[in-house]
């Protein structure tokens, strides 16, 4: 094989061969687009079921145009401006009312609030939205209220 074949056949393979280190195969990237003008229900927190009554307020995420984010936490409502970077999930300088939460509440509004504002790994099907960190796993289904 002549060198000037080898060296195309080097600038052709490398690429390819870097792009397949890169990739898990099947990773897909979640992108805003993805999220945007949806409305999720929070159905698990740590993989216990959130049991509704009349003291909670069924927690919600909701995201708009443009990523911004609301939605309650159990007690409270909440809004901000919502990222997705690298399949990761956060609400940037998330703002909240202050109401009062008693008893069990304050667990759950803890635990979204907490998990909402830091980065967490985002996993996303047709119904069904997880964001996981360190310390607590919200599970959320698919419960569009916007179009």
């Amino acid at each position: 094989m002549k060198l000037i074949s080898k060296s195309l056949l080097a600038a052709v393979t490398l690429p390819v061969i870097l792009t397949a280190c890169q990739s898990t195969g099947d990773e897909v990237q979640i992108t805003a687009q993805d999220l945007q003008h949806h409305n999720w229900e929070l159905t698990q927190v740590d993989g216990k079921d959130v049991v509704k009554n009349e003291r909670l307020r069924t927690p919600n995420l909701e995201i708009g145009e443009k990523m911004i984010a609301n939605g309650n936490a159990g007690c409270n409502n909440f809004f901000g401006q919502a990222e997705v970077k690298d399949n990761k999930f956060r609400i940037e300088k998330m703002g909240k009312t202050m109401k009062m939460c008693i008893g069990d509440i304050m667990d759950t509004e803890q635990a979204v609030s907490q998990t909402l504002q830091d980065w967490s790994d985002m996993t996303l099907t047709k119904d069904s939205l997880v964001l996981k960190n360190d310390v607590h796993t919200l599970t959320f289904k698919l419960s569009d209220h916007m179009n």
